[in-house]
């Protein structure tokens, strides 16, 4: 049985309930889809955990910008989080973070970040056959839009497990899913918001950077869609 994280965002509580249910369905794999940095100011307790449960993990765009040293290129909120990540990350830490593969491949399944046409940055708000027609493997897992859907597209299946630390579907309970047996599951937990935004707001940020947790959206309120077109 694999698990399939993704979008932690430096989210410790979420992290934590999230792998507790992984431990309680007695998931043997996990693997991460993606920016464990970014908006949220526990990324080293997030990476420390994954690093003792050895986690196989794939390089999201703001785990890129935090490597690299890097600003995201439209939001202002996002860097002043990564700023501060910047501040706090141990240099061991940083270093786990950049010794991240891009994509796996296996048993008919593909991974990555984004989408298939852009591994960090590319936002799958749209899904058609025709998007997944050409390539070989049947199941297809990408993060990035912090969406939970699964989708059957002809032959082809995908699904987007949603975020682990900042759900934006309208659905504020942590977000995985499960592969097993060639069938997978959408999965979703509840988590003690409060001590992460006690934590945010210990750290220096207003409510406006965490009060969206509550409600399950983007920073600011909006929520956000995936139109599937079979």
């Amino acid at each position: 049985m694999l698990a399939i994280i993704s979008d932690i965002h430096g989210n410790y509580p979420a992290l934590k309930a999230v792998m507790d249910e992984i431990d309680h369905l007695q998931c043997e794999h996990i693997i991460s889809l993606g920016d464990i940095a970014g908006y949220y100011c526990m990324i080293n307790e997030c990476i420390d955990l994954m690093r003792r449960r050895n986690i196989v993990r794939l390089m999201g765009n703001h785990d890129d910008y935090l490597v690299r040293n890097t600003p995201c290129p439209r939001s202002n909120s996002a860097n002043k989080c990564l700023d501060y990540q910047r501040l706090i990350i141990t240099s061991e830490n940083l270093q786990w973070l950049a010794d991240t593969v891009e994509s796996v491949k296996f048993n008919n399944i593909s991974m990555i970040h984004a989408g298939w046409n852009d591994s960090l940055d590319e936002y799958l708000y749209e899904l058609n056959v025709e998007y997944f027609a050409d390539k070989q493997e049947k199941y297809f897992f990408s993060g990035h839009t912090h969406v939970q859907v699964l989708a059957e597209l002809g032959d082809k299946t995908y699904c987007n497990p949603g975020s682990v630390g900042q759900p934006r579907d309208g659905d504020w309970r942590a977000a995985f899913a499960v592969f097993h047996n060639e069938q997978i599951y959408l999965r979703r937990v509840e988590y003690n918001v409060d001590l992460i935004a006690t934590k945010m707001k210990n750290a220096g940020f207003d409510s406006y950077y965490y009060s969206n947790l509550y409600e399950g959206t983007r920073i600011g309120g909006q929520i956000s869609q995936i139109h599937i077109n079979k």
